[in-house]
């Protein structure tokens, strides 16, 4: 669960820091008092999208961060195949900071991607926020849900078609391959002889074109090289006054000076070294010179040669799969020999796809029946909760259906196409939710279904971000007992302006704006049970609170603490 949220310097918040709890934590406060900020926080350390403007102060860092207490095994071991190490008390610290415009993400303390993060945070968190249960007329959603709800009975078959569905498109792909008349197959086979052929009276040799090359390098330049050579051995040797005739002379002025110390003797020693050493120099250089000959024939062939794998790296090397460039064009003539044998062999092989594509779409159209026989088992039942849930949320006589279409085409999820169909009054047909359901109902039918997936949700965290938009009186006290019973199962925070949800807190948060020399901040606070009786008062009353409106906020807290 989500225990910990450390803001600073976001928006209207120059810090908050914010502990929550298990259970129901709720937010609550004026009207502008920055409640959604606290949530907007959350979406920003989790990978969200940076708003413009939304440093308080553009001179400071921002930080947002998040710490988890994870409880769950299986999300302990996902998390750590995703080589993500835990505290021995399995405690997970999401930050981000903003600096200068760009922020870092960091995950116990290593640097992630934003990619990266939301397959964590999917595992940690559900936020809901004030449209999202817009998401709910988009049918690609309802079919979710319905997979989500029929999870176990559903995944390996999902799986299977998922595989057949791949299986499928690569046999059509192939077989486009082989949409061409014989005259452009007869083209296409002749130039896949031309080319193997082509190579193959290269006689290729692996790793021929490095040695070339370096032999072709070295003849084309030894003209050069031994004219150098030549006039370093002619200054070193041969020329009036050279190093070594200076090094001799110099060397027998030194020998006349031995008897006057021994000093001369070590420059006479060091200078003969010297003289040695050069003349070392000169006999290898005279060898070397004598070695970079090359016979005419040879040299002519190694130009030929060079010249005729660049040749063939231009028109065959397509692809690098290996730093010899010989390797490449082998390969590329392997698959050019295949591509052959396919066109030599064309009706058979295209026969044999055909034959393939069916099996895959026989195969495929049982998968799908299958999967299809399931959904509408489970569609049914689902149908049935959805419908007794929404009873509880003060749909008095709601009907609830899940209409199956068939797609035209295959699909890695079937051929399913579903719509939720729904009447909220007595006497009304069945119609799709798009055409019936108001923002209001929308929100209440959202919080139905997650009670009803609350069970098979391996998330800890709900977020729900003001659900209570658009109702009041016995609605609003339907959803607070349904937050309440999902607040059983799993830790929900959630912001409201509601007095029938916000009595039913196990941590009540106040947040409040306030001025102080002209700068606008919002702050949050957790309540005490009588500073949580108040902040009910006044979410019953608005501006004036007289001792029977918190009296009435009293016998609401007791009401739903006796019930809950």
């Amino acid at each position: 669960m989500l225990i910990n949220v450390n803001v600073k310097n976001l928006a209207l918040i120059d810090h908050a820091d914010v502990y929550f709890s298990e259970g129901l934590n709720i937010m609550s406060g004026e009207t502008g008092a920055g409640k959604s900020i606290i949530i907007g926080s959350i979406l920003i350390a989790l990978g969200g999208k940076l708003p413009k403007d939304i440093l308080r102060n553009p001179e400071k860092p921002a930080l947002a961060e998040l710490v988890f207490q994870i409880s769950d095994e299986e999300v302990v071991s996902k998390l750590r195949d995703m080589s993500i190490e835990l505290d021995p008390d399995n405690t997970l610290v999401i930050s981000r900071k903003i600096v200068n415009g760009r922020s870092t993400i960091r995950v116990n303390g290593e640097t992630f991607t934003i990619n990266n993060l939301r397959k964590i945070t999917e595992l940690l968190i559900d936020i809901h926020g004030q449209h999202d249960h817009q998401s709910l007329l988009k049918v690609s959603k309802q079919l979710d849900i319905l997979d989500d709800f029929a999870s176990d009975s559903i995944d390996k078959i999902k799986s299977e078609i998922n595989t057949e569905f791949h299986n499928y498109q690569n046999f059509k792909n192939e077989l486009s391959e082989f949409d061409i008349d014989n005259d452009s197959r007869q083209r296409e086979i002749s130039f896949c002889e031309f080319e193997i052929n082509e190579i193959d009276n290269a006689h290729l040799i692996p790793g021929e074109y490095d040695e070339t090359e370096k032999k072709f390098k070295m003849i084309s330049s030894s003209k050069d090289i031994i004219t150098k050579l030549n006039s370093v051995y002619y200054n070193l040797a041969e020329d009036n006054g050279s190093v070594m005739d200076r090094l001799t002379d110099a060397g027998r002025e030194l020998n006349t000076l031995r008897n006057f110390g021994s000093e001369f003797d070590e420059l006479s020693d060091s200078l003969q070294t010297v003289e040695n050493l050069c003349d070392d120099i000169k006999r290898e250089i005279s060898s070397y010179i004598d070695t970079m000959t090359f016979d005419a024939d040879d040299a002519k062939n190694t130009e030929v040669r060079f010249n005729e794998l660049n040749l063939l790296r231009q028109k065959y090397e397509k692809e690098t799969v290996s730093d010899d460039p010989v390797i490449n064009i082998i390969n590329y003539k392997n698959k050019q020999s295949e591509n052959l044998e396919n066109l030599l062999n064309f009706e058979e092989r295209k026969k044999d796809l055909n034959k393939r594509l069916l099996n895959s779409e026989e195969h495929l159209t049982k998968l799908c029946s299958k999967l299809t026989d399931i959904r509408k088992k489970k569609a049914y039942d689902l149908s049935k909760k959805i419908e007794e849930v929404l009873k509880g949320l003060n749909f008095l006589d709601a009907k609830f259906e899940i209409k199956f279409d068939t797609k035209k085409e295959f699909s890695s999820n079937g051929k399913d196409e579903i719509k939720f169909m729904i009447s909220t009054n007595p006497g009304e047909a069945l119609r799709p939710l798009n055409e019936v359901a108001s923002g209001g109902e929308l929100s209440r039918i959202m919080l139905g279904i997650k009670t009803i997936m609350a069970s098979k949700d391996r998330i800890d965290t709900l977020i729900f971000d003001e659900i209570d938009t658009g109702i009041s009186g016995k609605t609003a006290q339907l959803v607070a007992i349904r937050l309440k019973e999902l607040s059983k199962i799993h830790q929900v925070i959630c912001i409201t302006h509601l007095p029938q949800i916000a009595s039913m807190a196990d941590r009540h948060f106040l947040i409040e704006k306030s001025a102080v020399n002209n700068i606008t901040t919002s702050n949050i606070l957790e309540l005490s049970e009588e500073e949580s009786i108040d902040e009910l008062a006044r979410m019953l009353s608005g501006v004036k609170i007289t001792d029977a409106v918190r009296q009435n906020a009293i016998e609401l807290k007791k009401l739903n603490n006796v019930n809950n």
